[in-house]
């Protein structure tokens, strides 16, 4: 299992401390997880809301007979290995997952009833993400998506606030942030993650560091 290390979670962390940090530090494992592996030979992309997960339910609907309805709290934990597996096979269908902010995955397969309004995600990405944004917003939520060009990117209050790319798929000279304005660039292990860059605070000591103003690229994600 990848476990992504304590520097990236931090940078994410710091700006939703509401959220349980295992239970962040185990979602972001999974898409990173799935960004790196795909499923069956082929990239995959999905989204994941956390947090809030009555007020999700309420604002999207099943697209299919959901296979994790039902259960008892403890037989879909988010750190079961068994359910993060079934999670994996589960992200090559359309639509999100709901989990709860204990870890508990709610439900799988879910249209989101996304607005557009005083949306504004970069040019380049799809309608996942700006279901993301759009949740995030509407419902004080964090939402991870999982691109099919396999880059991590995490949404709250409506904005874009990280992208992590595995570097098994980054390839500099064709691949920008999406990130507006100046961005700071850290690597861990073999991670690259990216957040708005906070002109108020140094760089942390324990991790390359850079900043450049952010370029708009585009992403191969173009679905839900």
């Amino acid at each position: 299992m990848t476990r992504t290390s304590t520097p990236v979670v931090d940078s994410i962390y710091a700006r939703v401390p509401w959220c349980r940090r295992d239970v962040l530090n185990e979602l972001l494992d999974l898409a990173i997880e799935i960004a790196r592996e795909g499923r069956e030979g082929r990239r995959i992309g999905t989204l994941f809301t956390l947090a809030r997960a009555d007020a999700v339910l309420a604002h999207s609907r099943p697209l299919i007979l959901d296979p994790l309805a039902g259960h008892a709290p403890q037989a879909t934990s988010l750190f079961d290995a068994n359910v993060r597996g079934t999670m994996k096979e589960l992200a090559q269908l359309d639509g999100a997952f709901v989990v709860d902010e204990d870890g508990t995955v709610r439900a799988a397969c879910r249209y989101l009833d996304a607005s557009v309004e005083e949306i504004e995600i970069p040019f380049g990405l799809g309608s996942r993400h700006l279901a993301a944004a759009s949740m995030s917003q509407r419902l004080g939520v964090v939402a991870i998506v999982v691109s099919e060009s396999a880059i991590v990117r995490v949404f709250h209050g409506g904005e874009l606030i990280a992208e992590v790319i595995p570097e098994l798929w980054l390839f500099r000279r064709h691949l920008q942030p999406l990130l507006p304005g100046p961005v700071a660039e850290q690597y861990a292990e073999d991670l690259t993650i990216f957040t708005p860059e906070d002109r108020d605070s140094s760089p942390p000591t324990d991790l390359n560091h850079s900043s450049y103003e952010a370029c708009h690229g585009h992403d191969s994600d173009a679905r839900r």
